[in-house]
């Protein structure tokens, strides 16, 4: 899709009215104040993505990883001090990148409307455009969020992990008011994704006394692994697509799970569970379904957490006011 069709999207949706929401949130919350956000938005994620095919999925990540720790309150972009480890940098973050996405979208709002969008705003009409420059769905996303004040990299510890059971994922999205469905549609996400060879080693080799390997994974793609991952592995950007047409957002990843070839352990285990193996049978056949219902299940993770009275507009991303 060109960047001019892209635009184009962008216009026609968002003059297809708003979705009602019982939050302060709303599709139209800068149509006075900064009429102009949107494109903004849309411009800088497509320029960054056209010089570097790996900004959207890295863009989706941080939204996610944003979210799924004290809400979607652009936490993840605060910089640490001397006197506190914020959680860009703790470990299961330390791999998020493109943070200077944000930052030049930051930038050049603040030109043309000081001190009106809020960073998590941003964050959030980011990983929207990811999506559906990567070929999915486009959706109205609703805006108002205010920008935390903390960010402490011990709160990371509640991030799903990527060798979560599908028990130990459904307490997690339900701790954030996510159901079972939103869980199958939000992880298809990965069809975008990349796992570093940390991430998948222990499903590859000595997974416990009766298996070499994960008995869920296919035999041959186990073997891609390890060629992939090497016992004594000392190259840090190592690893596996999640997907193998990452850079098209589609329903592949399903597929890819029903053939035993989910890369995380927390991916497979959603078709191996009985709970969740029908969702991923009917979006690993029907992609219209898939898109309908991803839109529908970020539209309800950008309202979790959400900060209104405890939040500020930033003017820098990576600092408090």
């Amino acid at each position: 899709m060109g960047m001019l069709g892209f635009l184009v999207l962008v216009a026609m949706v968002m003059g297809s009215g708003t979705i009602r929401s019982e939050a302060k949130l709303s599709t139209s919350y800068y149509d006075r104040t900064c009429p102009q956000v949107e494109r903004v938005v849309s411009e800088t994620v497509w320029n960054a993505s056209m010089h570097d095919s790996k900004v959207p999925p890295r863009i989706l990540r941080m939204f996610f990883h944003d979210c799924f720790i004290t809400g979607c309150d652009a936490s993840v972009l605060l910089d640490s001090t001397p006197k506190n480890q914020a959680e860009k940098d703790a470990p299961p973050n330390v791999s998020l990148r493109s943070f200077y996405v944000i930052d030049q979208a930051k930038a050049k709002l603040e030109t043309v409307c000081p001190r009106t969008v809020s960073c998590s705003d941003i964050l959030t009409i980011a990983a929207r455009d990811a999506v559906t420059l990567s070929g999915g769905p486009y959706w109205n996303m609703k805006k108002g969020r205010k920008d935390g004040k903390v960010s402490k990299a011990s709160n990371t510890r509640g991030l799903p992990g990527p060798t979560f059971n599908v028990s130990q994922l459904l307490q997690s999205f339900s701790n954030r008011g996510l159901s079972k469905k939103d869980l199958v549609i939000l992880s298809g996400g990965h069809t975008i994704g990349f796992s570093h060879c940390s991430s998948l080693k222990t499903r590859i080799r000595n997974f416990n006394s009766s298996h070499f390997s994960d008995p869920t994974m296919n035999p041959e793609f186990a073997v891609t692994l390890r060629t992939q991952c090497p016992p004594h592995n000392v190259n840090p950007n190592a690893g596996q697509l999640l997907d193998s047409t990452s850079r098209k957002f589609d329903n592949n990843y399903y597929k890819r799970l029903m053939g035993g070839k989910g890369v995380f352990g927390s991916d497979q285990d959603l078709f191996t569970d009985p709970r969740t193996r029908g969702l991923v049978e009917l979006f690993a056949k029907d992609q219209g379904a898939f898109f309908r219902e991803f839109a529908a299940s970020m539209i309800k993770l950008g309202e979790v957490g959400v900060k209104d009275k405890d939040g500020e507009v930033r003017i820098n991303c990576r600092i408090v006011n």
